[in-house]
């Protein structure tokens, strides 16, 4: 096989987010976009010589054909041995756990998450390091100066390779592992968790409904939910992977999650719900007749984690991204943990995790984990769920009423602008700042601010600091808002605006959020000016 050095020249715009490159599909598609940026990894990591890496994606459109290029890729590089997943799938949190399992110099992992596949839609690449978490800042800062200097890429000539059947294939030297994408996964589990006491709460009659989404967890829940548990087959739903998901978003909320929302509102709802996104890493939660926040879920689980074997020594400490309400913080306080605040993106959580400083972190976002791995893990979230629920015998709307009791209610609700100009989405986030040092003192529907400020953090580990993470407003009611432009998105941008009010009359837990929310969202508007900004009298999505 013929090694190739191909002549290129720098593409713009090829800056990883918090979660990796993400563009369009047809622009992935484009004649070298893909190779410069593979390239520019192997460059910004230092060389691939030698090294094992871990390579899969959710299954989303070109996702294989992607594979097939970054083996060939790596191959050239001089990697050693690449471990691929059967038809080049792995979710999220298997590759994470691949890449510490077997000791690899990181992975590539092919996602845009919880955004649509098609060739008309999203496609991403992301590195994770050797700790299994995503690149940090320092890490993306080389990767993307390299696309910015690249003039040529190498690459093998060869056919694609069959990625079908698990065993090993040579790749002019390189050594190409193909691994079933559950194994290792399902026997990780086995280590946190008493599954056998939730196959026994399955076979006293509980009934579950998990819906995959048409992305990669569906053959993880069905090995795992199924096959391991004895739920009835039929209770994972949508559970064959689609290069389009099934021509859905497969992001697990009430709006994208809609026939899984009304089944477990319904009179015939199962006693137990839950959802993942398109690459295994988010989840959403749901009782008979409930609802549950992600901040809510991250919340309940760092209060009952004991229920689960990894953790019945108790917590390290927590964490949350700086977005994701404040109803870790009131566990935390109870259970004498330290509770950190980070800014979104799941790569912020990895030196805490490694420090041994958190044990459990999450995102409002839907993304909860744990020290297993160094990725948010939804199916994990799931196991803790149930496991919770048989260690308790109790229901999920029983444990939500329970903790909001003994803790408060953090009404809390997410609402997303999508598609926004990105000059106005600037403009507003410029004018929030230029007001900030005036509205401490300022009166509101809301309440009377008491903070207002736009989030930095210095790492207590290494002392980095990242600065420019969203615009807090915090007033003497318990509530706060929180306006930021999301980098997960493909064109335009994101604005998201956080809204939160603590509520601790025990009377007043079980209102609708929204209206709860009722003041904190006009005061948004008041002080956000995100019609004047943006021409938007609504959000796109609310969660």
């Amino acid at each position: 096989m013929k090694s190739t050095t191909v002549e290129t020249a720098p593409i713009e715009g090829q800056k990883p987010g918090t979660s990796g490159l993400r563009k369009k599909t047809r622009v992935f598609m484009q004649p070298h976009y893909l190779e410069n940026f593979v390239q520019s990894i192997w460059t910004g990591i230092g060389g691939i010589e030698g090294k094992t890496l871990v390579l899969g994606g959710d299954g989303r459109y070109f996702n294989e054909p992607a594979a097939q290029v970054i083996l060939r890729m790596a191959a050239a590089g001089g990697a050693a041995r690449v471990i691929v997943g059967q038809n080049a799938l792995l979710s999220t949190p298997a590759v994470s756990n691949l890449i510490r399992k077997r000791h690899t110099g990181g992975g590539i992992i092919l996602s845009a998450s919880h955004n649509p596949g098609g060739p008309e839609e999203d496609f991403g690449v992301k590195f994770n390091t050797p700790n299994g978490g995503p690149a940090p800042e320092d890490v993306t800062d080389r990767i993307y100066r390299a696309t910015r200097e690249i003039r040529t890429y190498d690459i093998i000539e060869s056919q694609d390779l069959d990625l079908s059947r698990p065993g090993e294939v040579k790749l002019g030297g390189m050594t190409v592992e193909v691994v079933d994408p559950v194994a290792d996964y399902l026997e990780m589990m086995e280590t946190l968790f008493d599954l056998d006491a939730i196959a026994r709460l399955i076979a006293g009659g509980l009934r579950i409904r998990f819906d995959a989404m048409h992305a990669v967890t569906g053959p993880y829940a069905k090995a795992i939910l199924e096959r391991r548990l004895g739920a009835p087959e039929g209770s994972v739903v949508n559970g064959v992977p689609l290069a389009d998901f099934g021509a859905g978003h497969p992001d697990p909320n009430p709006i994208w999650a809609k026939p899984l929302y009304d089944l477990m509102m319904s009179e015939d709802a199962p006693d137990f719900g839950a959802a993942s996104d398109g690459d295994g890493d988010r989840n959403m939660i749901m009782g008979r007749g409930v609802y549950v926040t992600p901040s809510d879920s991250l919340a309940v689980l760092a209060a009952n984690a004991r229920a689960a074997p990894a953790y019945e020594s108790g917590l390290s400490g927590v964490a949350r991204s700086m977005p994701t309400s404040r109803a870790l913080d009131r566990v935390a306080a109870a259970e004498g943990l330290d509770c950190y605040e980070t800014p979104t993106g799941w790569k912020f959580f990895g030196n805490l995790l490694d420090a041994g400083r958190a044990g459990l972190c999450g995102e409002e976002s839907a993304g909860t984990g744990s020290d297993h791995v160094r990725e948010k893990d939804g199916l994990w979230a799931v196991l803790l769920w149930l496991q919770i629920l048989a260690k308790s015998g109790r229901s999920v709307a029983e444990i939500m009423t329970d903790h909001w009791r003994r803790f408060g209610r953090n009404y809390y609700s997410r609402h997303d602008y999508e598609a926004v100009d990105s000059d106005a989405a600037d403009a507003m986030i410029q004018g929030l700042r230029e007001r900030l040092a005036d509205l401490a003192g300022e009166r509101f529907e809301a309440g009377t601010v008491t903070l207002a400020d736009e989030f930095s953090y210095e790492d207590p580990v290494d002392g980095t600091v990242a600065t420019g993470q969203g615009i807090r407003i915090e007033f003497d009611s318990g509530a706060r808002i929180v306006y930021r432009l999301s980098g997960t998105g493909t064109q335009g941008a994101t604005l998201r605006v956080y809204l939160e009010l603590l509520e601790t009359d025990d009377s007043a837990l079980h209102q609708d959020a929204q209206t709860a929310l009722a003041p904190v969202i006009a005061t948004a508007e008041v002080i956000g000016g995100i019609a004047k900004y943006t021409g938007r009298t609504a959000p796109d999505v609310r969660t």
